[in-house]
């Protein structure tokens, strides 16, 4: 095991190549307290990252009781022993000075230290007054990607069935309910159909939208270690900015915002136009393939373009790559996700797939990624607003079916509409209709868009606010009750990471003071509510993480997502294992679709589909007539212009993302000395051109403003597309004395003070890469005032 001072400055660590077709070599990444050795360890407990949606598996050291370091397992297929930044240093969040440890409740306007009977009957007295006086439809739950499945299914089981609420959603909604809806479009059901392995076989990499090199460090390595080898992939890159993968690129696609749906009609028109098309694929496995060939034959390189304001030339090139790929694997994420045609977009990618047959064998695949450890999850348990098991809440005998796993009637399962998404939970809260709002693990007075109207809903005295977290987050600070959560490392159970592959994370070290895992506070309530099945029995009946897997394996039996294979003491085998695992595939599997679609029948799918401009669901029996025998959906979009374009008074696209350095609001990145060091405070990014054309220099303070709010940052000059500007979304204000919102002055520090509250008419993902901007200087680098907003000099050097 080692690690080295430079995985700061090169998170991607020394160089393994290995040749295209052979496996991928191991390489033993950890880190130890300063002036430890592994000697000094006293026990290695197993685990895999919860920074990131990678899913790298790792040992946590211990000693004295406390996690003291970690390193990689290099046995396990994720990541065979690497692990990045985050992995590396993020641990030490769990012993910060500032861990809740003990319940809070709102008292004369204060937040005060309680036990727990009294916060969790203040949480039990609203619930049943709320459900006596005004029904379940007034209590939601809006949970994270970044719990573990037992506690994600408890938690369904207990909104759904015990409550009754059509009200839960997870934070995953911000950054993969288009990589679910995505794959329900196109193949009937949630699930990747590709694996990490097929980038040891691939010739060609596409990466759309997918700043894989900060995102996901460790699979990024792996693409690394493919360039370096025997036979590399070529690689195309489809990104605004010039990150880490676009430098590799050969092909570099920089499109304006919002343009995603013309540049992919372009490559499909081309790849069309040109014959390279699987013709017996289509014949066989897909329907549709008709309208997508008239949707996009207006749709050529040179009118993309106009549009894209890419040359034509490019787009030609990439589609010349692509179409001629014998092995091509896709990846998809935010710069795709997070914009107004979002589903639209990301089927598009489906569909240069499916024309030219690239499923199903080794370097073929498409990979709709995920954004955070567990947010596959939140997705096949249900707490991401649809029903467990990747049912599909239309279809009544799957409802029927999944009453009968929980021994509850039919109508106890609310399923008369789509389920309510978060965008939506948050409107009916600011209605007033909602009036019990339980937050786990995810800070939205910082992660959600506009927020100063975030703040102001959440603010409402009519709102009853249960926050459940490991630290006073900038959410936490406006609950009335606050509950003291464990994390990884304090507690058992699975995660899946984004291409099907559970792991086992065990406890390790007792959490601090009373905090407590979110399964126990979970099953503590469901005993407090007193839930009962239709038989009079206990509606939850396990009582902990290992008889809460054995309830998701029954629920999860003959589905897609079927988990009857696996179990605790098979993980702890030495690697995870990919889903679906049973008796038909007792090692797991590596891909889907080997030999056609399977679970796309109309009988078995998770979803019928919907209209890809309104949203709205499409019915049974115009599914059963569209797709009678269960085959793949190519769905043809039409190119529409952003909701908001830039204008005299906003000339710039606002984009916001993510740096190496930091997951979501760094509530735990934040407070590892490294990881912080490295990236203490916001920034915006312009280009060259843009900043010359102001008079701006790298360092300057500026101010960023929409329609919607400001915030103000140092500024970098780097080799985004002209006519853009960029913010990194970490950053709050719960290490500023301001606490939980901007100080007085009004701009902030956030970048969703500026952002739109608006979203993908399908996913119902919000639109993070969309908006009018303008920058502003405030004050020069050299005459700025050192203050919470400006970003060090040391961080402006960090891409």
């Amino acid at each position: 095991m080692g690690t080295h001072p430079d995985r700061i400055e090169n998170p991607w660590g020394t160089r393994t190549p290995y040749d295209s077709g052979t496996p991928w070599p191991a390489r033993a990444d950890g880190h130890l307290e300063a002036g430890l050795t592994e000697a000094d360890v006293e026990s290695w407990v197993q685990s895999a990252s919860l920074l990131h949606s990678n899913g790298d598996a790792m040992d946590i050291a211990v000693r004295g009781g406390r996690i003291v370091g970690v390193r990689g397992r290099t046995s396990d297929r994720v990541n065979r022993g690497r692990l990045g930044p985050k992995d590396l240093y993020g641990w030490q969040a769990n012993g910060s000075p500032d861990r809740l440890t003990r319940p809070l409740v709102r008292d004369g306007g204060r937040l005060v230290e309680c036990d727990w009977d009294t916060a969790m009957d203040r949480i039990v007295t609203r619930s049943t007054d709320l459900l006596d006086r005004r029904g379940p439809g007034a209590i939601g739950f809006y949970t994270t990607g970044q719990l573990f499945l037992e506690e994600y299914y408890t938690l369904a089981v207990l909104a759904r069935a015990g409550i009754g609420t059509h009200h839960l959603d997870g934070n995953t909604r911000l950054c993969t309910a288009t990589a679910a809806e995505a794959l329900k479009e196109t193949f009937g059901c949630d699930g990747q159909p590709g694996t990490y392995d097929d980038i040891d076989h691939a010739d060609v990499l596409a990466l759309f939208g997918h700043n894989m090199a900060e995102t996901q460090t460790v699979l990024w390595m792996r693409v690394l270690d493919r360039l370096a080898g025997g036979h590399p992939p070529r690689l195309v890159c489809v990104d605004p900015r010039f990150t880490p993968v676009a430098r590799r690129a050969e092909v570099h696609l920089a499109p304006r915002a919002g343009t995603n749906v013309a540049l992919l009609n372009a490559l499909l028109h081309e790849v069309i136009r040109t014959g390279r098309i699987d013709r017996d694929y289509i014949e066989a496995h897909t329907v549709g393939f008709d309208e997508l060939a008239a949707r996009v034959e207006a749709c050529t390189p040179r009118w993309a373009a106009r549009i894209c304001d890419v040359p034509a030339a490019q787009i030609e090139r990439a589609a010349e790559i692509l179409g001629g790929a014998e092995r091509l694997t896709s990846t998809v994420l935010q710069g795709v996700y997070q914009s107004h045609q979002a589903t639209a977009a990301a089927l598009q990618v489906n569909n240069l797939h499916l024309i030219r047959g690239m499923l199903g064998r080794p370097g073929r695949g498409v990979l709709q990624m995920n954004g955070q450890p567990s947010a596959q999850n939140t997705r096949e348990c249900g707490a991401d607003g649809d029903l467990p098991g990747f049912r599909n809440w239309q279809n009544d005998q799957h409802v029927a079916d999944l009453a009968e796993v929980w021994n509850v009637t039919l109508r106890t399962i609310p399923h008369y509409a789509p389920p309510t998404h978060a965008m939506q939970m948050l409107r009916y809260a600011e209605q007033g209709s909602i009036r019990m709002l339980w937050i786990t693990g995810t800070n939205p007075a910082v992660s959600l868009p506009e927020l100063s109207r975030i703040r102001s809903v959440l603010a409402q005295e009519r709102l009853f606010v249960v926050v459940q977290d490991l630290f006073r987050t900038e959410t936490a600070q406006l609950a009335d009750v606050v509950l003291p959560a464990a994390t990884w490392g304090e507690k058992t159970g699975t995660l899946t990471n984004a291409d099907r592959t559970v792991h086992l994370s065990e406890k390790a070290v007792e959490p601090p003071g009373e905090a407590r895992a979110d399964l126990d506070i979970f099953l503590d309530y469901a005993a407090r509510m007193d839930f009962r099945d239709k038989d009079g029995g206990p509606l939850i009946d396990w009582h902990d993480p290992q008889t809460a897997f054995a309830a998701w394996q029954r629920c999860s039996a003959g589905r897609p997502c079927d988990y009857t294979g696996l179990s605790y003491d098979r993980l702890r085998s030495g690697s995870g294992i990919q889903w679906p695992c049973n008796e038909e595939a007792p090692e797991g599997t590596a891909r889907l679709y080997t030999d056609g679609i399977t679970f796309a029948d109309p009988d078995m799918c998770e979803s019928y589909g919907k209209d890809l401009v309104t949203g709205a669901s499409v019915e049974a029996v115009e599914y059963r007539s569209l797709n009678p025998d269960g085959k793949a959906v190519i769905k043809a979009a039409e190119y529409l212009p952003p909701h908001e374009d830039t204008s005299p008074d906003f000339p710039l696209q606002l984009i916001t993302g993510r740096t190496v350095y930091h997951f979501h609001t760094r509530t735990k990145t934040g407070r590892a000395p490294e990881l912080n060091a490295a990236a203490p405070d916001v920034w915006a990014e312009i280009s060259p051109a843009e900043a010359a054309a102001q008079g701006l220099s790298d360092g300057d303070l500026v101010q960023v403003s929409t329609p919607r709010g400001a915030v103000r940052a140092r500024l970098r000059t780097t080799a985004v597309r002209d006519g853009m500007v960029f913010l990194p979304f970490h950053y709050g204000y719960w290490d500023t004395p301001a606490g939980h919102r901007p100080p007085d002055d009004g701009a902030g520090r956030a970048a969703n003070e500026s952002t739109v509250t608006d979203w993908d008419p399908v996913s119902k993902q919000p639109l993070f890469k969309a908006g009018a901007a303008r920058v502003t200087l405030v004050a020069r680098r050299d005459a700025a005032p050192r203050c919470e907003h400006a970003g060090s000099e040391r961080a402006g050097s960090r891409t």
